[in-house]
């Protein structure tokens, strides 16, 4: 019988434990931006302009690049992050989107590991620091082609030499 107990309590232990590790967590992380919030896996969360509110604006194909931080509980803050300022919101559809004061958070597919800001320099996108600034990136600079000589020539003159 006290086997059983034991092993019972440390069933329940392990259970509690694994279901608090895999709630939705919010921490910051030191980038080229400053230091911004980021998930568990260190990705860059964003916040979008047009938003109002907890209401998202980010719907149909805006959502193939930037995907809402989904949560099915309360967000837990770790390092960095206020726990009051975390939050829900729900969503069309009835899932629920994480919150910080208030805006809704994402991540941005161009992302491909943690520390990222690529999102950081798309217009009306802006990865959140911790103290609720939104940080920018300038948008990469495209090489200006340069412009080709004129192929033309002077009115009046062929150059043929057929006079």
């Amino acid at each position: 019988m006290r086997i059983s107990a034991v092993l019972l309590l440390a069933l329940t232990c392990t259970a509690v434990a694994v279901a608090a590790t895999t709630r939705t967590q919010v921490s910051m992380r030191s980038t080229t931006l400053g230091s911004v919030l980021v998930d568990s896996r260190g990705h860059t969360l964003y916040v979008f302009d047009l938003d109002h509110g907890t209401k998202s604006s980010c719907t149909g194909a805006c959502t193939a690049l930037w995907h809402a931080f989904l949560t099915s509980s309360k967000p837990v803050a770790l390092r960095g992050v206020g726990a009051s300022k975390l939050g829900m919101a729900k969503r069309a559809g009835g899932k629920f989107q994480v919150t910080f004061m208030g805006h809704p958070l994402y991540f941005y597919v161009g992302d491909k590991k943690a520390g990222d800001v690529r999102g950081a320099s798309i217009a009306h996108w802006a990865a959140f620091s911790p103290t609720g600034a939104r940080l920018r990136a300038a948008a990469p600079k495209t090489p200006t082609p340069t412009p080709a000589p004129p192929t033309t020539t002077a009115p009046g003159y062929d150059a043929g030499g057929g006079y």
